[in-house]
């Protein structure tokens, strides 16, 4: 929380070298899968890692365990940042900078001025990213079942996982018994949430047009700042991609190994030799682009129904978007995985890439609702008032007037989606079968068999298809952090 607030006001208020690529940057942990990023630590920082050997020739141990479980919640934490960075900075973009200017004027330096003054006036941002961050914790599990799983450190998530994993029966008493404990903690967060989202009017400090935000100057706190801010990005986004970089190249690793002497791209041929594992690219990619357009339809529809409601609908959607956005990927995915197996004329989808997209899209709906209805929101109602004064339709006023006003914000909403359904993977668990293979899944299936290098070989492919759809939202101008 303490770093993600600083991250937004040294990004949003200052005068800090590289804004605009770090801006980017900030946001890459958002977009990469949990579990891919817990991969990378191990390969990189494991016992055995690349920089673990490295720093053990140089001062003759490894410094770190990354198993522990400090390592494991320093980790959540980290890659966390991101989620309170973009609270904490829209807080502060909506804020005038006339206050932080007169602290200046009277000698105050920029960390009193971030403490005593910026800090205050984002306190509701702050505390609802908390909420935010501590309801994720829940979520948590690619990083605590591949880093706590050596010494045996369990969270809910996982514990759920190994019912079935480990038993080899399900045990459906226990599941959803873990289950109800699960939504009974993450529920009421998500009721928090919205509640903080209502009362927000209360904390308002500016009303009308703000002034024009002047940057601080840091002076000589420039380059410690700027070293900070390089310090998390190295240990959160170059460590472990690096990692699985370097892994997905080479044939083994270990103590006495020379890296040029085991480089090889028989991982990536091992890879594409299976047609599980082809058939699981084959799936993301279609489930990212054609699923993702059609999960934005969906959303589309969805919003606009609500558009412009005031009454008894609007209210209805509010709160069935809170069911499954209270309901973590893994739990969603086991539901699912319920339903085609119980509901009678279902079953024949359970072993379908449908059964995968229909879970990701209910998964996503309360996020995917949020980017259309901010596109919602910067069209006036004046505009379609018109429309309806000269004899249109409501009909006739959605497809002419509503939809084309909003269509770049539809593209940057699919390009979005696309990004998170590429880095899904927990969802997908459960539903894992032959038709239904995504990455996600079979990283979690191939790393409970020890497939080490083909882990690495389809982590990097899945970084890689995500960079290809950051790519393409930074070409078409979408703002990431709104």
């Amino acid at each position: 929380l303490p770093l993600g607030a600083a991250l937004a006001f040294l990004l949003t208020r200052t005068d800090l070298p590289g804004q605009r690529i770090i801006e980017v940057l900030v946001l890459v942990p958002v977009f990469i899968s949990p579990m891919v990023l817990a991969f990378g630590y191990v390969v990189a920082m494991g016992p055995v890692g690349f920089y673990s050997l490295w720093a053990k020739a140089i001062v003759g141990e490894v410094p770190w365990n990354v198993y522990s479980l400090t390592s494991i919640a320093v980790i959540a934490g980290l890659t966390h940042v991101p989620h309170v960075y973009l609270y904490s900075s829209a807080a502060l973009k909506s804020l005038g900078s006339d206050v932080e200017e007169a602290a200046r004027v009277v000698g105050a330096n920029p960390l009193r001025v971030a403490l005593n003054v910026s800090l205050p006036m984002t306190a509701p941002a702050l505390f609802y990213a908390a909420v935010l961050v501590f309801f994720l914790g829940f979520e948590l599990f690619g990083l605590p079942l591949v880093l706590g799983d050596p010494e045996g450190h369990l969270v809910l998530s996982t514990y759920l996982y190994k019912l079935t994993n480990k038993l080899g029966t399900p045990s459906y008493h226990l599941m959803a018994a873990v289950a109800v404990c699960i939504v009974a903690v993450t529920f009421p967060l998500v009721l928090l949430q919205r509640w903080l989202l209502k009362t927000s009017g209360k904390y308002v400090s500016v009303k009308g047009k703000a002034t024009r935000q002047k940057l601080l100057p840091l002076g000589g706190w420039k380059w410690i700042a700027l070293a900070i801010v390089a310090l998390w990005l190295l240990f959160t986004i170059v460590v472990p991609i690096s990692g699985i970089a370097l892994r997905a190249f080479v044939e083994q690793w270990g103590e006495g190994i020379a890296l040029t002497e085991v480089l090889t791209l028989e991982n990536f041929t091992q890879v594409f030799s299976q047609s599980d594992q082809v058939r699981a690219i084959v799936n993301t990619f279609l489930i990212g682009t054609i699923g993702g357009g059609l999960a934005v339809a969906c959303y589309t529809a969805i919003g606009l129904a609500g558009h412009r409601q005031r009454g008894g609908v609007a209210k209805v959607l509010d709160y069935l978007v809170l069911i499954p956005r209270a309901i973590p990927g893994l739990l969603a995915g086991l539901a699912f995985l319920w339903i085609f197996l119980f509901v009678p004329g279902l079953k024949e989808l359970r072993n379908t890439v449908f059964s995968v997209w229909l879970a990701y899209t209910v998964v996503w709906l309360a996020y995917g609702l949020r980017l259309i209805s901010g596109a919602l929101l910067q069209i006036g109602p004046e505009l379609e008032e018109s429309a309806r004064t000269v004899g249109a339709s409501s009909a006739q006023v959605l497809r002419q007037v509503t939809i084309p006003l909003i269509r770049f914000g539809l593209l940057a909403s699919w390009l979005l989606v696309f990004m998170i359904f590429e880095r899904e993977y927990s969802t997908g668990v459960y539903l894992l079968g032959q038709g239904t293979e995504v990455i996600g899944s079979m990283l979690v299936s191939l790393w409970g068999a020890g497939a080490i290098d083909q882990v690495a070989a389809l982590s990097l492919i899945n970084i890689a298809l995500v960079a290809l759809g950051l790519g393409l939202a930074l070409r078409f101008g979408v703002r990431l952090h709104e």
